[in-house]
């Protein structure tokens, strides 16, 4: 049985391990220590999927007090299409509703089209006329 929790601070090494074996695209953030820096600060951030022992899914949800994003969705590819996914956005849509999120957003990989259907399905729409611009520090 899959259990939904927030992920523990020894477990960031762990977190990084599932969006590797998701194939996650890769960011330069991705890495424990900034794990345990983003639960440090709000230790309900990071979603984990457990079962038996092992991480097998994760999701952010960030809350900056202005909107809230989900970031990080990744399941195992042995661990998909039973609906773990759909149930990580639901509790992080759950936690950020709570701590009073009236918009969401997530980031998408652009060109992924079993992401894109995925969202689509879940009721999420791209927003059309916007470009997310970044810098790596």
């Amino acid at each position: 049985m899959v259990t939904l929790r927030s992920g523990r601070l020894d477990e960031a090494e762990s977190i990084v391990g599932v969006w590797r074996e998701a194939e996650a695209e890769p960011t330069t953030t991705d890495d424990p220590e900034r794990v345990r820096q983003l639960m440090a600060a709000d230790a309900d951030a990071v979603i984990v999927a457990e079962e038996g022992g092992r991480l097998v899914g994760t999701v952010i949800a960030a809350w900056d007090n202005w909107r809230g994003g989900i970031y990080r969705l990744a399941v195992v590819p042995d661990h998909r299409r039973r609906g773990l996914g759909h149930r990580l956005v639901d509790e992080a849509v759950s936690r950020l509703r709570a701590a009073g999120a009236a918009r969401l957003s997530a980031i998408v990989v652009d060109d992924d089209e079993g992401a894109m259907a995925f969202w689509t399905a879940l009721g999420w729409y791209r927003q059309p006329a916007r470009a997310r611009f970044v810098k790596n520090l």
